[in-house]
């Protein structure tokens, strides 16, 4: 038993530290004034059309989910997408359900897009696939899930992102140096990634690059810092609950339910079956209860993927993201209808989940 908790530690664990730096990351950057900023840029370029910002927060939260990973996206575009809406006096709530949406969906291609993807390099590392023949099996599936996203905010949200709006003025005056910093730690952060650093390596020293910088340029700021501690915690034990149920009969149960088989309605009935574990769990302790049904196979175990990064996005709990975007919603007084979250949501899964599964079986 110890043995097996040392493997859990040791998986889980560069995980974890990876969620707290980034958050810490994105903490600094917002408090720094680097998304007031971005947000008035944004709306500039749009020069005054609503679908056009909006395609712009589109493109954002895509790039940023792919290559920071999606909590990233959750944390840094959230009050960007908010700010933004706000200053061109459009309704805010279709922005951030942009960034909540797009952080799971497009979370498929790089390994560093989701904590998922970077728990399955193992299994699919003994399958003999590396991180290059990772993206080519998740590329289809990846844009039909994009795709597929885009399409649902579009048709729910069309009305209100018709509209037009003045060029809102200059933003507020920041503290330059330290926005400077806390853009380039951003940009040494994404090439980092798409180098392959390993998260947790490259995200922990930016963490003390920015807190130290922080702390030279404006150190009232550090006592406004906010971290997910109790989110970090919460998930501890859920890895363990999971990890212990594994050993004492849950793997062999799940089994006969997520069945055999690579056919298309063998691959949809496994990512089905994750989408709906990870809204009931959360996405990780999901992901690692269904792993060593699929890890046979490298198809099966990209359906996984699919389910549990498309899939959570129903209930608030179902992913890590979906929470730290409801911290930055509360943060920025946004009014959030978990109602609302959940028939929308479970809409939206429905049709990515799908789409993205049937690409992967194209490919196959």
């Amino acid at each position: 038993m110890l043995f097996d908790v040392t493997q859990l530690v040791e998986r889980v664990a560069p995980i974890l530290v990876f969620l707290v730096a980034i958050t810490l990351v994105a903490e600094i950057c917002d408090l720094a004034g680097l998304f007031d900023v971005l947000a008035h840029h944004a709306a500039r370029v749009a020069r005054g059309r609503v679908i056009v910002l909006w395609l712009l927060i589109v493109g954002l939260s895509v790039v940023s989910t792919v290559v920071l990973s999606l909590d990233t996206t959750a944390v840094l575009l959230t009050p960007v997408a908010i700010t933004v809406a706000r200053q061109v006096g459009a309704p805010a709530l279709p922005f951030a359900m942009t960034t909540l949406w797009l952080a799971n969906t497009a979370s498929l291609l790089l390994p560093v897009s989701n904590l998922t993807n970077l728990l399955a390099l193992h299994p699919f590392s003994e399958l003999g696939v590396g991180t290059l023949g990772y993206i080519r099996l998740m590329a289809l599936p990846a844009l039909a899930a994009v795709v597929a996203t885009v399409a649902v905010l579009w048709v729910l949200h069309r009305r209100d992102l018709r509209s037009t709006y003045a060029t809102p003025p200059r933003a507020e005056p920041h503290d330059r140096v330290l926005m400077q910093i806390t853009g380039g730690a951003c940009i040494v952060l994404a090439a980092a990634f798409v180098l392959g650093v390993q998260p947790a390596l490259a995200s922990l020293p930016a963490a003390g690059l920015l807190l130290a910088a922080t702390y030279w340029r404006a150190p009232e700021l550090l006592r406004r810092i906010r971290m997910p501690w109790v989110t970090v915690l919460g998930i501890c034990i859920l890895f363990l609950v999971i990890d212990a149920a594994l050993r004492l009969g849950l793997e062999a149960w799940l089994r006969t339910i997520v069945g055999q088989g690579t056919g298309v309605a063998d691959l949809l009935r496994v990512s089905g079956l994750g989408a709906l574990t990870s809204n009931a769990v959360n996405n990780l302790p999901a992901y690692l209860a269904l792993e060593p049904t699929v890890a046979d196979s490298p198809d099966r175990l990209a359906a996984l993927l699919i389910g549990v990064n498309a899939g959570p996005i129903i209930t608030m709990w179902g992913s890590v993201a979906t929470l730290l975007w409801a911290s930055r919603c509360r943060s920025a007084e946004l009014t959030v209808d978990a109602g609302r979250i959940a028939r929308t949501g479970a809409l939206c899964a429905v049709t990515v989940v799908t789409a993205a599964t049937l690409a992967l079986a194209a490919t196959t």
